[in-house]
Formats: C-alpha cells, sequence, structure tokens
C-alpha cells in the first residue's frame, strides 16, 4: 500500500471514506501497489484515480505496519495486516475531485486532530507533528 500525504502551504489533504467497515473514518489517499509498478508509479496512478490529479512525489515520509484485529472502540472487524509506505507529495495542478471519498479537508497541523482518523493513519500523524 502506499500513502500521499499531500500538502499545499501549511495544510494536508485528508479524505474520508465512504465505503466499507471503515466507513467515514478518515485517511490519506492511496491504495495498492501492482505487481509492475514502483511505490511512485502506483501513488501517481492510486491518485489520477481518486482524485482526478496529478501530484509530485517530493519524499519519502515513513513506513506504517499496522494489523487491524478491533475496531478502537473495541468491535471486531476483518483482521488484516497493512505496510503502507508513505510519501510527501504536492499536487501539479490545484484541482481536486473525490471519485471515491465522501468527503475530504485541508487541514493545518494543529487540525489534524479534528477528524477521526484509521489507526494505521494515525501513525502517520505522528510523523508529521514530529
Amino acid at each position: 500500500m502506499v500513502a500521499a500525504i499531500i500538502r499545499r502551504g501549511d495544510k494536508i489533504f485528508a479524505t474520508q471514506r465512504g465505503y466499507g467497515e471503515w466507513k467515514d473514518w478518515w485517511e490519506f489517499p492511496g491504495g495498492k501497489i501492482e505487481a509492475d509498478e514502483t511505490s511512485e508509479e502506483a501513488l501517481r496512478r492510486e491518485i489520477r484515480e481518486e482524485l482526478s490529479a496529478d501530484i509530485n512525489v517530493d519524499e519519502f515520509l515513513c513506513t506504517v505496519d499496522y494489523d487491524y484485529t478491533n475496531m478502537p472502540d473495541g468491535q471486531a472487524c476483518t483482521p488484516f495486516h497493512l505496510t503502507m509506505h508513505c510519501y510527501l507529495c504536492s499536487l501539479q495542478t490545484d484541482a481536486l475531485h473525490l471519485n471515491e471519498h465522501e468527503a475530504s479537508r485541508w487541514l493545518a497541523k494543529e487540525e489534524l486532530g479534528s477528524v477521526k482518523w484509521l489507526p494505521a493513519d494515525l501513525m502517520v500523524i505522528g510523523k508529521i507533528r514530529g
């Protein structure tokens, strides 16, 4: 998996899931790496698919390994292991269109705690905040 931490000025782009068991939770956009792709190629493709936007992959931020076994409230979820390679990115143009998510926000660092992040993405928030 790959995730784009898209920055514009002092704000970071967040998206809200519109489907599945984690519907309404917030995440960084991205997705799966296909067999013939590098992480950077997958990230560019996923952002074109999800947001109809082209990005610059500026810098590797971190890799997050997380085991999803339960939701934070203790309810069971379909268990899976996530390895997510996260990159700091910038938009090539300002135009974005939500093709898969139900909402989005540009958040300043001090606003990152204002949405309900997926657990693995919370680990990325820690890296962003330093």
